[in-house]
């Protein structure tokens, strides 16, 4: 009997399935994404089925206490990049599969060709399987980089059944899959690139990763909202997902893991572009201040905690008188509804007359954080431009402002402290209930406390 071929239509936005074609997914709600695609059921074999097989064998595995499952130290694997394992939580676990995304150019292959040529200098074996560039392309990046093992090896191939006898094979400890889009599977009919493709490829390559403990990388393709392409059910496959972020033009770049098993999402690292490759940034406070204006009104330094690192940012305000009947409002780095929400707050509590001015928010450095601890800062740039008044250079700020005009605490506020004295910042403002804290452990700094927009309006 022949067998059927079933057509479903995907949605190439987030794998949304449905039987018929529609104008808007109801996953995603976006318009005109629906592709489709043809897909062949599994022919059903007569006679004992593979895991009847297998434990007829001996081969299925029985299942274990936590008390009979055993962990070596050397489970993780060091990359010899501290950004990177402090993102990834300490190093690659074994048998893990990371997916790595972020726009083009912005250095993902990069910084995996100097993941694989750091640990080929461990004598691990390494295969780089690119379904993008030539060999001869990769040699030319490679020897700008560096030096690299002969246990690295490449490979350019994009059939996954060619790509899994290679790996049975070869037997490497990791492999480099740039990128996941151009893969694409025999038994489906679809085109590389598309949703059932990403998708079934991914699946073989986690198959492959747990079955032979072998770590993964897989680098994917973002849509133009930064998320990566192909079904969402891809994130929720992989054990890791590590966005870059950053203007490809700018020299900056900040790694940030979005999912992690094995770790923290809260971690991000930087790095600088540079001829050879992407450099670590030890100090990433130093790095986002350079360039600072002095005695400039509208500017001001605040601290941000990124896991368990804090972070001394230039937050920039600019309110200027509008032309038009409605005042435009911009936010870049930060929410942009929580700028609203705190210019309505300084509308109220002390009186500021913004109803007829714009108002363009901005994190120096291209840096994107929406944590709370910015609203006091993002407060007193916008007073201090709108009164035409610098704050001092030597001062930070940093609190969450509710809808009353309070302060209130935040976490790890010491840590923000000593970070601020690591580069030379005399005065800190924080909130009122820190205050006593804060000055046992360093009164050496001149703390101020402040229980409300209004009050810290008097230190501009």
């Amino acid at each position: 009997m022949a067998t059927k071929i079933k057509t479903i239509f995907y949605c190439q936005s987030c794998g949304y399935e449905s039987s018929k074609w529609m104008g808007q997914c109801p996953g995603c709600k976006e318009w005109n994404t629906f592709v489709e695609e043809t897909v062949k059921p599994a022919v059903k074999t007569k006679g004992v089925s593979s895991s009847s097989a297998r434990l007829i064998s001996g081969a299925l595995e029985a299942p274990k206490a936590l008390s009979e499952i055993e962990i070596n130290d050397e489970e993780r694997a060091d990359t010899h990049i501290g950004e990177l394992n402090r993102v990834l939580g300490g190093g690659l676990v074994r048998g893990s599969m990371i997916l790595v995304g972020g726009d083009p150019g912005i250095g993902k292959s990069t910084l995996l060709l100097q993941v694989a040529g750091n640990l080929s200098g461990d004598k691990k074996n390494i295969l780089y399987i690119s379904g993008e560039e030539s060999l001869k392309q990769i040699k030319l990046r490679a020897n700008r980089i560096g030096e690299f093992s002969d246990t690295l090896k490449f490979m350019c191939e994009t059939n996954l059944s060619v790509i899994e006898d290679t790996i049975t094979s070869v037997k490497p400890e990791i492999i480099i899959i740039d990128s996941i889009q151009t893969m694409f599977n025999e038994a489906i009919s679809s085109a590389p690139g598309s949703v059932s493709q990403v998708r079934e490829s991914t699946a073989v390559l986690l198959r492959i990763a747990k079955s032979l403990n072998i770590t993964v990388f897989i680098v994917g393709h973002v849509t133009k909202e930064g998320q990566v392409a192909g079904p969402r059910v891809l994130e929720h496959m992989v054990d890791t997902v590590l966005y870059f972020e950053g203007d490809r033009h700018a020299s900056y770049r900040i790694l940030r893991a979005v999912k992690n098993r094995f770790g923290s999402t809260n971690e991000i690292g930087v790095f600088e572009m540079a001829e050879k490759g992407l450099m670590e940034v030890k100090n990433p406070s130093e790095f986002m201040l350079e360039g600072r204006p002095e005695n400039s009104s509208g500017s001001i330094v605040t601290c941000s905690v990124e896991g368990t690192r804090p972070i001394l940012i230039e937050l920039q305000a600019l309110v200027c008188r509008s032309n038009f009947g409605f005042p435009r409002r911009q936010a870049n780095g930060t929410d942009y509804n929580r700028v609203n929400l705190l210019m309505a707050v300084l509308e109220k509590r002390i009186g500021l007359q913004l109803g007829d001015y714009d108002a363009y928010i901005n994190l120096a450095g291209g840096m994107k954080i929406a944590e709370p601890s910015l609203d006091l800062g993002i407060c007193m740039a916008i007073i201090s431009s709108f009164k035409n008044k610098p704050i001092s250079d030597d001062m930070i700020a940093f609190g969450e402002v509710g809808l009353s005009g309070e302060v209130r605490a935040v976490n790890m506020a010491e840590q923000r402290v000593s970070e601020a004295k690591k580069l030379g910042f005399k005065t800190c403002i924080v909130p009122k209930a820190l205050c006593a804290k804060i000055k046992k452990s360093h009164p050496d700094i001149n703390i101020i406390g402040v229980a409300s927009v209004a009050d810290a309006m008097n230190y501009i």
